[in-house]
């Protein structure tokens, strides 16, 4: 048999790695057309960062026609690329329709066109593209109606998905939002997120029960949930996330948002790695509880919150610590807008340092629980909204405040007859130092300095 002959007979039934050696060696005897034959078509290579060797979904059958269902289809290509030890399943632009889940096995890349994280603001603002104008978009309507379904895209160990848009066209604005279960589920080891556009989930990324999830390059606008952290074990990471109200920022489903959405929970990770992330109008932009688990411990590094009526709320911190560091975060709205909230059961260390909070909020910071808060070279610009209220008032547990400028001349710091222990030195105050002291326990005041 000649080896054409043979590269042609080979080719049926084989599976995707053998194709891949039969197509190169029919390659050599001018067998270049079967690039081209159902199941094995290769991107094209124009395409930036896509492999040559990626399995393309059109040949599958996807049409991305925003009405045909290409749930099977998407399914039928991922499962190849594991087939055939893993690779890149590539969705070249379009609007794909889905009214099923997609499970990613272990080792498989769902990419689509985008080289870096797209936005698309063209429903909310005019004359701006909208999702599927100008790449990749995946147009999901599966679970819709229920929050604890299964989730859309599943996320194995080593399996990610980059460079594409996840949009919900029946999601509705003009009251509550319509429930539907987490967009991506993150399990096993090593799954990652990059470059993808969350445009309005009614949850975003369920980020639990898997080690090393790696989140970087994210925008869009999660409802209700954002990203949820729990049961990490071995450090999570997670980069340069924005939620901003891009998707609706003026009907009654963003008003619903600002007063039950939550932009980022932790519940039990081990050193949690956070660098440039940012929400903006939600109820709790950055929320820290205790699950079955544990509680959280990290590193949060350039954070921000804005309009959020609780920036930063801890119910429980792990006893090694939250650092913030060079956080920005304002509160305006809602009931009782108070910037930084720690609550009663709170036994952990949270630090935060080197931020600025400002906007007329009721409190800078509410602190209560048994474990210790400290700020240290913080700015705090405004305060006292709604009466005159300390900056600062700490109910119980350790506080150090240390280094901090604060710029109103209002009361600046309470603390309670439940305070153990507290450090306030070098501070500057705007007028005389209003520092008020109810503990009767071991606190250190001095080297402040007040202006006239």
């Amino acid at each position: 048999m000649s080896i054409k002959n043979e590269t042609e007979a080979s080719l049926r039934g084989a599976t995707v790695t053998s194709r891949r050696r039969l197509l190169s060696l029919g390659a050599a005897a001018g067998m270049a057309t079967f690039l081209e034959a159902p199941g094995v078509m290769r991107a094209e290579t124009k395409e930036k960062n896509v492999p040559a060797s990626a399995i393309n979904v059109r040949s599958y059958g996807a049409h991305g026609d925003a009405s045909t269902d290409d749930t099977a289809a998407f399914q039928h290509a991922l499962d190849d690329a594991y087939k055939a030890g893993g690779g890149t399943v590539y969705a070249p632009p379009g609007r794909y329709l889905f009214r099923e889940t997609l499970t990613l096995p272990e080792g498989v890349t769902l990419r689509g066109s985008f080289s870096c994280v797209p936005s698309h603001n063209g429903i909310r603002d005019k004359g701006q593209p909208k999702p599927g104008d100008d790449g990749t978009a995946l147009f999901v309507d599966a679970g819709r109606g229920s929050e604890d379904g299964k989730p859309f895209l599943t996320l194995n160990t080593n399996s990610s998905v980059c460079g594409l848009t996840i949009y919900y066209p029946e999601q509705k604005t003009d009251g509550e939002p319509v429930p539907y279960p987490w967009t991506i589920a993150m399990r096993g080891k090593n799954p990652a997120i990059f470059d993808v556009e969350l445009l309005n989930p009614y949850q975003g990324i369920d980020a639990s029960q898997n080690e090393r999830h790696n989140i970087r390059n994210i925008t869009g606008q999660p409802l209700r949930r954002g990203i949820w952290v729990d049961a990490i074990y071995d450090i999570g990471r997670i980069e340069n996330v924005h939620f901003n109200p891009w998707w609706n920022s003026h009907s009654k489903v963003y008003q619903w948002q600002t007063e039950n959405g939550e932009a980022f929970i932790f519940g039990r990770a081990d050193w949690e790695y956070v660098l440039n992330t940012f929400c903006y109008g939600y109820r709790v932009g950055y929320k820290f509880v205790e699950t079955s688990t544990g509680g959280c411990n990290g590193n949060f590094l350039g954070i921000g919150a804005d309009d959020c009526n609780r920036a930063i709320l801890v119910e429980q911190a792990a006893p090694y610590g939250l650092l913030i560091a060079n956080g920005e975060f304002t509160s305006f709205h809602g009931d009782d807008p108070t910037m930084v909230e720690v609550r009663a059961a709170n036994k952990g260390v949270v630090r935060i340092s080197n931020s600025a909070f400002w906007g007329p909020c009721n409190q800078i910071a509410k602190v209560d629980g048994q474990g210790t808060v400290g700020f240290s070279d913080c700015t705090f610009v405004q305060w006292g909204k709604a009466g005159d209220r300390a900056a600062i008032q700490a109910a119980s547990g350790s506080i150090l405040i240390q280094g901090c400028d604060f710029r109103q001349r209002k009361q600046h710091v309470l603390l309670g007859k439940g305070v153990d222990r507290a450090v306030i030195t070098g501070n500057l105050f705007s007028g005389p130092a209003q520092i008020q002291n109810d503990s009767g326990k071991d606190v250190q005041i001095g080297l402040n300095a007040a202006s006239s």
